[in-house]
């Protein structure tokens, strides 16, 4: 087994009764672009000991493949099926609702991947023939959140096309620093067009919804009682998008601080009538695991 920290008995007192996780990545498994310290550990933990999760993430640059490959190489056993990106969902959305009619889809080459069979239009493409797009769904890339690419997204829109956000986050930590997210350029286009956008991702209710059934469908095809929504905990690092968001949706919650927020969010979030705590904090995803399976 690997080595995790010694089990806390607060910490396990909150998690009583949890059958299953909700990992979020940035900020929990991994921050800059690196493993946090103890996170391929935790995971190696949780495959040994058979304790189903899901690593739930807006990450919407990279396919669940890709993904899966780079945990490898850093030392996470994660393998693609156990993702469930704000990106897959988005892919998912546009199959089930718009089928083979055409659709933008501004984010990278990779993450094009998951758009797979679907008809899928480039800059170019829309130039040609912007009529009878679908819809805009917005993602995140360097290379394609041009200035090109959100006047088109903005005319779309404008025309007719329903527009899709794979999630809100405005900001996440890379190497480089603080760096703006495809959130803020979808409220960009949300406000030029006077159009509200659709979301996909986390904290939409409907995004831990479909995680949660899928652990529960696990379970069930184990022979195992009923997972309930309670019996779920979401860790994440986002006093929002992860805490708020899934106890909207009726799971328990881990706040970890190895992410990008901290005491000041946390504050906030509890702020107000509508204030919100989350059920446990905790210093990394490997305290977590150690009160659930050490």
């Amino acid at each position: 087994m690997p080595d995790l920290p010694a089990p806390d008995d607060s910490l396990r007192a909150a998690l009583h009764g949890v059958r299953g996780l909700l990992l979020d990545l940035d900020g929990v498994l991994v921050l800059k672009g690196a493993a946090i310290p103890g996170a391929p550990d935790a995971l190696t933990a949780l495959e040994r000991a058979g304790f189903p999760y899901l690593v739930v993430t807006n990450t919407s640059l990279m396919s669940r493949e890709t993904l899966a490959a780079w945990g490898r190489a850093v030392g996470f056993p994660t393998p693609a099926g156990r993702f469930q990106s704000a990106l897959a969902a988005s892919a998912e959305l546009v199959r089930r609702e718009f089928g083979q009619r055409p659709v933008f889809v501004v984010t990278s080459d990779d993450a094009r991947r998951e758009f797979a069979g679907l008809n899928v239009l480039d800059g170019p493409a829309v130039d040609a023939d912007p009529q009878g797009v679908a819809a805009v769904v917005l993602g995140d890339s360097p290379d394609q959140l041009t200035r090109d690419n959100l006047n088109r997204a903005f005319r779309l829109v404008l025309g007719g096309a329903a527009l899709i956000g794979m999630h809100r986050n405005p900001w996440w930590l890379t190497p480089e620093g603080p760096t703006l997210d495809a959130g803020t350029f979808l409220v960009g286009l949300e406000w030029a067009t006077r159009r509200r956008a659709r979301t996909v991702g986390k904290p939409d209710r409907a995004f831990f919804r479909v995680a949660a059934d899928r652990l529960a469908a696990e379970a069930a095809a184990r022979g195992e009682p009923r997972l309930r929504r309670h019996e779920l905990a979401m860790v994440g690092d986002d006093a929002f998008s992860d805490i708020g968001g899934a106890r909207r949706a009726g799971l328990r919650t881990v706040f970890v601080r190895t992410g990008k927020h901290g005491d000041a969010e946390l504050a906030l979030a509890a702020s107000g009538a509508r204030g919100y705590r989350p059920d446990a904090v905790a210093p990394s995803i490997a305290e977590v695991v150690a009160a659930l399976v050490g």
